[in-house]
């Protein structure tokens, strides 16, 4: 019998993405405690900008726009939000959305996989996701309920379960 297999990526859906950003800039436009302190939340290139006139104004964009992904289902694993940054008269965060595995973090699940997971589990890294496959799909299971349990740094959903 041929080896059961899944695949672990991570992903995130563009279009969810934008959802959340055009949903976090309605909401900056019209809340009352954003009037008049420049905050605005918008798209460059490929990072999310947002630039208030304070470091707690633009803190608290980031909140609504983290609170926006939250409900349209994307993992804040997936957001990499640096720190406010003084740019002239105002504070502004850069924010990028990560999406496949890298190397560090792939080779650490490797490496669970390899000492906690089931025996006859095999993983191997290909390119930014990792194929895990063994004869059972019992174990291929309680591999995936062994990695969910885990903190990891970044968010992994399975796949190709066949």
């Amino acid at each position: 019998m041929a080896d059961s297999t899944f695949d672990i990526v991570s992903k995130v859906d563009p279009m969810e993405v934008d959802n959340a950003l055009n949903q976090a800039h309605k909401e900056v436009a019209q809340r009352y405690d954003f009037k008049n302190v420049g905050a605005s939340i918008e798209m460059s290139g490929e990072k999310v900008l947002m630039k208030a006139n304070s470091e707690e104004r633009v803190k608290a964009i980031l909140e609504v726009f983290e609170s926006k992904l939250i409900k349209r289902g994307i993992s804040l694993r997936s957001l990499d939000a640096g720190a406010p940054f003084a740019s002239g008269k105002e504070f502004r965060i850069e924010a990028g959305v990560k999406a496949g595995i890298d190397q560090e973090n792939a080779k650490k699940i490797n490496k669970i996989i390899r000492d906690e997971g089931p025996k006859g589990v095999k993983s191997q890294i290909q390119g930014d996701e990792l194929r895990v496959s063994s004869k059972s799909r019992d174990d291929l299971q309680a591999t995936m309920a062994l990695l969910k349990g885990k903190d990891l740094e970044v968010a992994l959903q399975f796949v190709n379960f066949r």
